[in-house]
């Protein structure tokens, strides 16, 4: 399945039916009165988060949902039908934009978690409900409501606990697939990843999510590469893994580059608590590795792991201090379940 983050959708609701104007009109019946009823009401649109789901590519090939008009009533009392309304399934973690691209209309974080996004129109009244003692022979009734039609764009940022960051070919698919069962592309030339990779990862009879994206270069926020367009996958993460590759000629440059693009790309991104790696510690001598290590630490200002995503040396500490990470950054206490909160229309 093609993996797809970003659709523009157009929607509209249904419209009420018209209220009728009708008497009663029955043999012995001298004073029948006006029997007109209510139109129905239109249908409404609603977006719903469902599990299952990790791509948008449903509303690629399908950018119209046009709800049903209410029916018309009719004489008798005799109320219309209202239309059903048009549910849109999206995967957890959907934003829901205005036309704007800016304003965020809903975030959808939660499985089964609704929001209305037009409103059906009300059914008009019949004559019936124009019945008085001044006015016993009413001739008119309202029509129905108009729906709504708007613009909206469905942006996916995929919920993870902890997000995979780096330059292309700095190991991050390997790392993945070495500690999960996630099997993205793995070569060995840069950006064999095109799409974001999710894998769950177990440590010590715990689980937490990993993602990976695919890597950022220099002027990564203007465009270049890939573009920092997947950035938005890891702004739900706790806690981010940079994974520097040990055979880089610079290993403390290649780590100001990607901090560089995550501070440019905002979003509190380059505030997130990261753990520096070292990766492919295999494929250099031991002395190479201190040394590089040592320049690593000296430009991120704090203590680096040295693993290897081939191999798989140094993984499991690694994952260790990923979950610690992930448990203090949601304030929640080693060894004790995150409890879902229930969402609330």
């Amino acid at each position: 399945m093609k993996f797809l983050d970003l659709a523009r959708i157009q929607i509209r609701s249904g419209a009420g039916g018209n209220g009728c104007i009708s008497f009663r009109r029955e043999k012995f019946i001298e004073f029948g009165g006006p029997d007109g009823g209510d139109g129905g009401k239109g249908g409404d649109v609603w977006a719903e988060a469902v599990d299952g789901l990790n791509t948008l590519i449903d509303y690629r090939y399908r950018q119209h949902f046009f709800a049903k008009n209410g029916q018309g009533g009719s004489g008798r009392q005799r109320t219309g039908r209202s239309a059903e309304d048009v549910v849109l399934r999206v995967p957890v973690g959907t934003e829901i934009l205005d036309e704007d691209q800016e304003t965020v209309i809903a975030d959808l974080t939660l499985p089964g978690q609704r929001v209305l996004l037009a409103r059906g129109g009300n059914g008009g009244w019949g004559n019936l409900r124009f019945k008085s003692s001044t006015n016993q022979a009413p001739r008119n009734a309202n029509p129905g409501q108009e729906g709504v039609e708007r613009t909206l764009w469905l942006r996916l940022k995929l919920i993870a606990d902890a997000g995979l960051v780096g330059l292309p070919n700095a190991g991050k698919s390997t790392f993945l697939a070495a500690c999960s069962n996630a099997r993205p592309k793995v070569a060995d030339y840069p950006f064999t990843t095109l799409h974001p990779n999710l894998g769950v990862v177990g440590i010590d009879e715990a689980e937490f999510v990993l993602a990976d994206i695919p890597g950022l270069i220099e002027g990564a926020h203007e465009g270049r590469g890939l573009g920092d367009a997947f950035l938005g996958h890891v702004e739900r993460c706790a806690v981010l893994l940079h994974l520097v590759d040990a055979t880089s000629q610079d290993v403390a440059e290649d780590y100001r580059v990607v901090l560089h693009e995550l501070e440019a790309y905002g979003a509190g991104l380059a505030a997130k608590p990261r753990i520096v790696a070292l990766n492919k510690i295999d494929a250099l001598a031991e002395a190479a590795v201190e040394a590089a290590a040592v320049a690593l630490a000296a430009a991120a200002g704090g203590p680096v792991w040295r693993v290897s995503g081939a191999t798989g040396a140094g993984v499991a500490p690694v994952l260790r201090a990923l979950r610690g990470a992930v448990l203090a950054a949601r304030a929640v206490e080693p060894g004790r379940e995150e409890a879902s909160v229930p969402w609330r229309p």
